[in-house]
C-alpha cells in the first residue's frame, strides 16, 4: 500500500494546492487508485502503487503520454492528466481528472463506434511509436517498423513468446503454430493500410460511460497499429454491444476479410494473459492459431 502522507505531500507540490483528504477508490487492478480532495475544491483522480519505484514511474509516465496521444484526436473522451510524479521523485503517482461515472446515453454504441473510428483515421506517424511503454505490466516495445506485418511479429507477437518459452509455457502447438505463422504473416494481416492510432488494450475495464453518460478511453497501451487490433481485443472477452461495431463498420469501413483476421489480433492479447497468469490461457492460444492455419 503507497504511503498516504508521502503521496498527498508529492500530490500537493505537483497541483499547488494541500490535499485534504485522500481515499482508496475502486479501479486500482494494478496500482492503488484515490480520490485525492484538494483545499481549493477540486477532487483528483490519483493512481500510486507500492511496487519497484523505477519501474511504476516509467509506467505513469508512459499511460500520460499516451492519453495525451489518444486526445491529441479529438475522437473520444480520455481523462487529462494533471500531474505525473518525474523518474527521481518518490512516491511515484500519477494524478488524472476525475470522472464521475453515470449511466450510458442511448446512443452510447453508437458514440462509440464512430469515436473509434475517427480515432483510427486521425493515424499515427509510423508504425510503432517513438517511445516503447507497457501492456498492463509487460514491456511494449514500440520502435518503428515499415510495414505492420513486421511491426506485430518483431515488436508484438515474437517478444511475448519469447518470454513465455523462458517461463516454460509455451507448448508443442504454439510452437508449431508460431513457426508456421511467421512466414505467411503478411499475407494474414490482410490488405496494407496506413498507421491507425490505437488505444492498445481495449477491454471492457477500460472504457467508461461519463457524467454525460459519453464513452471515455483509459488506461491506453498506444501506438500506431493496425485498426483492427482494438475491435478484436474488444470481441475477445466481450462487454461492447453490436451496435458500436456497426456504427464503427459504417463511418470507417472494415477491409474484405476483417472477420477471418480476429484470431490474429486476438493472439497479442492471449499472450500478454499467458505470460501474466500462466497455463490456463494456452488452449487458447492454441485454438486460435487452429483458426488461422
Amino acid at each position: 500500500m503507497s504511503d498516504r502522507s508521502a503521496l498527498g505531500r508529492a500530490i500537493a507540490g505537483a497541483l499547488g494546492a494541500a490535499v485534504e483528504g485522500l481515499h482508496g477508490v475502486s479501479g486500482g487492478d494494478i496500482n492503488d487508485a484515490f480520490e485525492a480532495r484538494l483545499a481549493d475544491g477540486r477532487s483528483v483522480f490519483v493512481k500510486a502503487s507500492s511496487r519497484a519505484h523505477r519501474s511504476t514511474s516509467a509506467m505513469f509516465d508512459a499511460e500520460a503520454r499516451g492519453l495525451a496521444w489518444l486526445g491529441e484526436a479529438g475522437a473520444l473522451r480520455v481523462p487529462r492528466v494533471l500531474a505525473v510524479s518525474r523518474a527521481s521523485e518518490e512516491p511515484a503517482f500519477l494524478a488524472l481528472e476525475r470522472i464521475d461515472p453515470a449511466p450510458k446515453a442511448r446512443d452510447f454504441d453508437d458514440q462509440l463506434g464512430r469515436g473509434l473510428a475517427a480515432l483510427h483515421r486521425f493515424g499515427a506517424p509510423s508504425f510503432g511509436l517513438d517511445y516503447d511503454n507497457f501492456i498492463a505490466t509487460l514491456p511494449q516495445p514500440n520502435t518503428p517498423c515499415a510495414t505492420w506485418a513486421e511491426l506485430y511479429w518483431s515488436r508484438r507477437l515474437e517478444p511475448l513468446l519469447r518470454r513465455a518459452s523462458d517461463a516454460r509455457l509455451v507448448s508443442a502447438a504454439m510452437r508449431r503454430g508460431f513457426a508456421d505463422l511467421e512466414p505467411r504473416l503478411e499475407i494474414l494481416c490482410g490488405p496494407p493500410e496506413p498507421p491507425a492510432r490505437v488505444h492498445g488494450d481495449l477491454w471492457g475495464g477500460n472504457l467508461l460511460a461519463d457524467d454525460r453518460g459519453a464513452p471515455c478511453l483509459i488506461d491506453p497501451s498506444v501506438y500506431g497499429g493496425h485498426r483492427e487490433v482494438d475491435l478484436a481485443m474488444m470481441r475477445l472477452f466481450g462487454g461492447f454491444g453490436a451496435r458500436a461495431f456497426d456504427a464503427y463498420d459504417e463511418a470507417f469501413p472494415l477491409a474484405d476479410g476483417h472477420e477471418d483476421r480476429v484470431p490474429l489480433y486476438q493472439l497479442y492479447p492471449l499472450l500478454v494473459h499467458v505470460n501474466l497468469f500462466g497455463s490456463m490461457y494456452v488452449g487458447s492460444v492454441e485454438r486460435a492459431l487452429g483458426d488461422l492455419l
